[in-house]
């Protein structure tokens, strides 16, 4: 299998936004216009359509799928290694996306785009989730922001994970902070960024979205999937962040 006859598929959760479905959208063409000439293919893994499990059986040819997750969990560990050994157990599975500095990059690029002020007080806001190895790559993450902004960011979570986003919010307006920040660790409008847009903070980035860093990110999951040829096996964290 070589990088010009492998399919990119995009497996993304997915979402009952519209908005949302526009921004993925968006991502994978800035995916293809990366690299002119490769096919890619965007599909969900549930709600929004077409599903993986549609699109998997319908993709002639050597297939790598990339999760547009930002973290391990669920679907990463169970779910998408599911749906590719019932439906496509030729299939190379990647890592998923985060953290990784060109996550990073793109996080700081729009924090400075929103007006991030050098006295805020900086929250990481995901999704979160009730995985362990989910939750640590997300801290993971903030730390990567941290040492990028040269201040404190912590790691907050919209649903499952400590703190919580309302956890968070309130010790930080409890510091001489003059606002807080929150640098939206999500790929595209929807439920979680309503979450992080409604918390009250002085300043919400926007989704990382159809970012140049997140297409570069992606296509560097794709060829180390490629190299590693690892079909079926979801990447542990050791393997995962030995990657990074």
């Amino acid at each position: 299998m070589t990088g010009r006859t492998a399919t990119l598929v995009l497996a993304a959760h997915g979402t009952r936004s519209a908005a949302g479905e526009s921004t993925l959208s968006a991502l994978a063409e800035t995916v293809r216009m990366a690299r002119p000439g490769h096919r890619v293919e965007l599909s969900y893994l549930e709600i929004s359509s077409p599903l993986l499990s549609d699109v998997l059986p319908a993709v002639r040819g050597p297939v790598v799928v990339v999760p547009l997750l930002l973290a391990g969990g669920y679907h990463a560990h169970i779910d998408l290694p599911e749906v590719i050994a019932s439906r496509r157990p030729d299939a190379v599975i990647a890592g998923w996306l985060g953290p990784h500095r060109l996550l990073t990059s793109a996080l700081a690029r729009k924090l400075a785009r929103a007006g991030l002020r050098a006295t805020d007080a900086v929250l990481l806001g995901a999704a979160g989730s009730s995985d362990p190895s989910a939750l640590a790559d997300v801290r993971a993450a903030a730390h990567r922001l941290a040492v990028r902004l040269a201040r404190p960011v912590t790691a907050a979570f919209a649903s499952a994970g400590s703190p919580s986003l309302e956890e968070a919010m309130e010790r930080l307006g409890s510091t001489p902070a003059a606002r807080v920040a929150i640098a939206s660790y999500v790929l595209a409008p929807g439920h979680f960024h309503d979450r992080l847009a409604s918390a009250g903070a002085g300043l919400v980035s926007d989704p990382l979205g159809p970012d140049p860093d997140v297409a570069a990110l992606i296509w560097h999951r794709y060829d180390t999937a490629l190299a590693r040829r690892h079909p079926l096996a979801p990447r542990s964290p050791g393997l995962h962040q030995a990657s990074l």
